[in-house]
């Protein structure tokens, strides 16, 4: 069954590329109000893909609610695989990914618009080229491969795509807990994440968990005049950046009391399996990092304090005078945007209230400091030891003629945590990105090359998940 979908994905490539540049061309911006309407025209677009794919039951499913004003999922199915040979019906698979998109700033920085996908030197740029639009197609064209050859699928499929998870994804998060029936599979299949070299398949088993936070400090009533009231009245910036300063070492370990209680380390099985990744530091800090020096904690190897130890960092300070020339201003409040990322054994609510207890304690006297959950995502790892895994471990080693590796992913995606919390089932994380694809900065890409190679994996995974024979443990036949 394969083989001619894998034929036809390859003589339909240039036509999904093309499509795929339609999807690219809508600035689906999720966190941006002026973009709503954006937004739901993308989710319009992949809902008709699915259907010309031959999916059934394609729908919108409204994500809006008293409490959140979300964007609509995009759902579909086709569930009618034959019995195996025993009579056992066939394995559902759920299919995931998102259509929303960060936002492009900043714009200058962009060698081609960021909505208007250009191709050069064998990669699409684009805003959400990798993430994830370009990875999400994979899958509906894959399920298009194979239904207009086949006429039906190797495994029921279940499809559900979001266009929040670029703020949160609370949408889906409450559309499985509160409807998680509708979604009932035995395994979930993500294609959101990275390979970890070029050439080489990767399985990602591990993410870490975060917190997403905003710390506020107020000082006097209003904003004041620096001269008039400098050296007697609190500032709030410096009240943060106090703060900020006692909640991190300079070794960087996190200074918080009882921060790294119960964090889970990796097996010594998974550290010998990383020793032996093609990794350069040097090449990683000038290529990738861009920096002087690498921080953190170097008792840790780089791969180690990227997968698997917590961090915290600082994105933004909004407040105060950030125009051009000068204004003498001590703002009355300003705000940082702190995140920490987790590891398993760390829990979002257990490790916020260590955080907001810490900070509440340090905060400089004359400042009121108020300290808000934005998101949050728990930790994950995936058990290598199941037929999902060992399928799509295979598919890809197939495809790109190499062994697979696993490795862990130092970014989150929340909804993983949900699948297996809410849904009981095991995800796949199988991406095609690449480390130099500027996710969430300018001149984002994707190389096409993966996109095309991508959809022949999935096409392989569904088929050798459908298959009669069982999966082996190994990484090839």
């Amino acid at each position: 069954m394969s083989e001619a979908a894998v034929g036809y994905a390859r003589e339909q490539g240039t036509r999904f590329v093309e499509e795929l540049k339609d999807l690219l061309r809508i600035p689906s911006v999720s966190t941006a109000p002026e973009h709503v309407e954006d937004v739901r025209k993308a989710a319009e677009f992949v809902a008709e893909g699915l259907r010309a794919a031959g999916m059934e039951h394609v729908r919108l499913i409204e994500t809006t609610s008293d409490a959140h004003k979300g964007h609509p999922l995009v759902y579909a199915d086709w569930l009618h695989a034959e019995p195996a040979a025993d009579g056992k019906a066939k394995p559902t698979v759920l299919l995931y990914g998102h259509y929303d998109v960060q936002p492009a700033e900043p714009l200058d920085e962009w060698k081609s618009p960021p909505f208007e996908p250009e191709v050069r030197d064998g990669n699409i740029y684009a805003r959400g080229a990798v993430d994830d639009k370009g990875q999400m197609w994979m899958h509906v064209k894959a399920l298009e491969s194979v239904m207009k050859t086949e006429g039906k699928l190797p495994v029921n499929v279940r499809v559900i795509i979001e266009g929040e998870e670029e703020v949160g994804g609370e949408g889906i998060a409450a559309f499985v807990r509160e409807h998680g029936d509708q979604l009932k599979a035995d395994a979930a299949l993500v294609s959101d994440t990275e390979m970890f070299a070029p050439e080489l398949p990767t399985l990602c088993v591990g993410l870490r968990g975060m917190i997403y936070t905003e710390l506020e400090a107020r000082g006097a009533a209003t904003d004041l005049h620096s001269g008039m009231y400098g050296g007697a009245a609190p500032n709030p910036f410096v009240a943060l950046a106090q703060m900020i300063a006692k909640m991190k070492r300079e070794d960087g370990r996190i200074a918080i009391p009882g921060f790294y209680d119960g964090i889970e380390e990796p097996t010594k099985a998974e550290l010998e399996a990383w020793r032996k990744l093609p990794f350069d530091e040097e090449e990683y800090r000038k290529h990738e990092v861009g920096s002087t020096e690498l921080t953190g904690e170097t008792m840790f190897s780089v791969l180690e304090r990227t997968w698997a130890r917590p961090t915290m960092d600082v994105h933004g300070m909004p407040g105060g005078f950030t125009g051009a020339g000068a204004k003498t201003v001590i703002p009355a409040r300003a705000t940082a945007k702190i995140s920490f990322r987790l590891v398993p054994g760390m829990k979002p609510e257990a490790t916020f209230a260590k955080y907001k207890r810490f900070v509440e304690e340090i905060c400089p006297k004359g400042i009121q400091v108020k300290v808000s959950m934005i998101h949050s995502g728990e930790p994950i790892v995936v058990s290598t030891d199941n037929r999902y895994v060992h399928a799509a471990t295979q598919a890809m080693a197939e495809v790109f003629g190499k062994e697979t590796v696993f490795i862990r992913g130092g970014g989150s995606i929340p909804i993983v945590g949900d699948f297996v919390r809410e849904l009981g089932i095991p995800t796949v994380m199988m991406g095609f990105g690449l480390s130099d694809d500027n996710l969430h900065a300018p001149n984002e890409k994707f190389h096409l090359a993966n996109f095309h190679r991508g959809i022949e994996s999935i096409v392989m995974f569904l088929d050798r998940v459908g298959s009669d024979k069982p999966v082996s443990t190994g990484s090839r036949d």
